[in-house]
């Protein structure tokens, strides 16, 4: 008899299998994971208890907290659909998510309850608005409410063409979109991981990534199929997280290159005893390959760069290590690690293709757009028919990524084909660009668009964060590009900022810096 291809399975492993294992903390509270599972099934006994059938959808909105990881378990396991929403969005963007999905129950960390009560008269689909800490007016409590329900809830036959989750786009340039993955999607995109990076029970998981985004790259599901630990952490603040690397033992997690860089920049006091050998993954953003670097020089850590997007569930490369990159200086790896790498086994076919379909040669020169089809591609886009036939075209999903395929056949981002720079007819790469302004010492972070530029159509206009005490000045960045890069490349303006806007994953929001320009800008 066949068993559907589900996340949820590796939840009935963990409970014969490591039952007395430690599964959760969160702050002072640790869990085992025949707590953590008990507590998951009492909330699904609960949500059925509450009206929440197969195919409803149940909408979270909180940090990475103990209540929201057992939603991925407890959601779907009643065959209901997980709408994770980012929380660091405005009032208006949550009442528009949450009636696009048609959420029946939102469940709502108790920093975030004042912004959907402002909201809550708009909301007609919702019957149920849960705080899952503390209690509101007019909010069910969660723990008290789990409490009361039994852990035998009513179980469903799940397909693994059903939905799992509706993940939303990050909306910068219109309405967000809310990506249908399934639960073969997730399957097949955690497989894959564990096919390409070892992890054991010992293992122990920092939560610095945000749960909600891409579903944590499904580390979610992942930790609890190899039995580690998932150690929540509410707040990325690199002060913690090195105290809880060091207290709780962490071997591993995920960040974001912007947070990579806050962690590498941290003070000397909180990098000097770091725990050598932790892992992490990183993407979310091409990374520099400077950046890697100092993690790798610095603090000892083994990084590995994979690539995916919300729509493919996400992973869809990793950089895989070869034996022969041993040989070369630190350096020289860091320049391979930057790259976006090869197909996972799992994930599919991935191609190059230029506009006519053509699919680009191991040349690391010609650049196309970065299509994948497969086991981990979404479903399409939820009640947004056009969207989807625009992103699905003859089966293979268009990404918007520019890329090269170098000749060992490593794929490397170039840029968003929405970044690139077009400069007296030349394309400039903003990712190359960053990466060599970020080779400089005073650099701390950049970020790259294009300016307006009566003559040239456009040029690269460079916001700068420099390091703490550091000081440089725009001529001297531009001297250390025009030393390194074409001439044409040299970005015609330089403004130091404070920090860069950000998305709540870490990705600089290039739109508002192309906003901040002023005027056209002068040879």
């Amino acid at each position: 008899m066949e068993i559907a291809l589900t996340p949820i399975e590796f939840a009935r492993r963990a409970k014969r299998l490591y039952a007395d294992r430690e599964a959760v903390v969160d702050g002072d509270l640790r869990f085992t994971y025949r707590e953590f599972l008990e507590r998951c099934d009492r909330w699904s006994s609960a949500l059925q208890a509450l009206g929440v059938q197969q195919g409803d959808r149940v909408a979270y909105i909180a940090p990475n907290t103990h209540s929201h990881l057992e939603g991925y378990y407890a959601v779907p396991q009643i065959g209901a659909v997980l709408v994770p929403i980012n929380y660091r969005l405005q009032p208006a963007d949550f009442e528009y998510i949450i009636n696009h999905c048609g959420a029946k129950v939102v469940c709502v960390h108790p920093d975030y309850i004042p912004a959907i009560d402002e909201i809550r008269a708009n909301l007609p689909s919702v019957e149920t608005f849960v705080a899952l800490e503390g209690s509101a007016q007019g909010w069910i409590e969660y723990e008290s409410t789990l409490q009361s329900h039994s852990p035998a809830f009513t179980t469903v036959e799940i397909n693994e063409s059903d939905l799992i989750t509706i993940n939303y786009t990050s909306g910068t340039t219109a309405r967000p979109k809310g990506v249908m993955i399934t639960h073969r999607n997730a399957y097949i995109n955690i497989m894959g991981t564990l096919v390409h990076h070892h992890l054991t029970v010992g293992d122990r998981y920092l939560w610095t990534l945000p749960m909600f985004h891409a579903n944590g790259w499904t580390f979610t599901w992942i930790n609890t199929a190899r039995g580690m630990a998932h150690v929540c952490l509410r707040k990325v603040e690199p002060a913690l997280i090195f105290q809880l690397i060091k207290e709780e033992n962490i071997t591993m997690f995920c960040a974001a290159p912007t947070v990579l860089i806050s962690i590498a920049n941290a003070p000397e006091e909180l990098r000097a005893d770091a725990p050598r050998g932790v892992r992490l993954f990183t993407a979310g953003a091409p990374p520099a390959a400077a950046t890697i670097e100092l993690v790798e020089r610095e603090l000892g850590w083994e990084l590995t760069h994979v690539y995916g997007l919300t729509e493919t569930a996400p992973l869809i490369t990793f950089c895989e290590p070869r034996p022969e990159h041993n040989d070369l200086s630190l350096s020289e790896r860091a320049k391979i690690k930057a790259r976006q790498g090869v197909e996972l086994v799992s994930s599919g076919e991935l191609r190059v293709v230029t506009e006519d379909g053509t699919e680009v040669p191991n040349d690391g020169q010609t650049l196309g757009e970065i299509t994948v089809r497969g086991n981990v591609v979404m479903s399409g886009y939820y009640n947004d028919p056009e969207e989807t036939k625009a992103a699905i075209k003859d089966g293979w999903f268009h990404s918007g990524d520019a890329a090269v395929v170098n000749p060992d056949g490593y794929v490397e981002i170039r840029d968003r084909f929405k970044d690139v720079i077009i400069s007296g007819g030349e394309n400039i790469s903003s990712v190359e660009l960053e990466g060599c302004l970020l080779a400089h010492p005073a650099v701390q972070e950049v970020a790259v668009v294009g300016a307006a530029h009566e003559k040239w159509g456009e040029t690269p206009h460079a916001f700068v964060v420099l390091k703490s005490n550091a000081k440089v000045s725009a001529d001297e960045l531009k001297l250390h590009v025009r030393e390194r890069l074409a001439h044409f490349k040299v970005p015609h303006l330089v403004s130091f900022v404070e920090d860069l806007p950000k998305t709540a994953t870490g990705k600089v929001q290039k739109y508002v810096l192309r906003g901040r320009k002023a005027g056209i800008a002068q040879q």
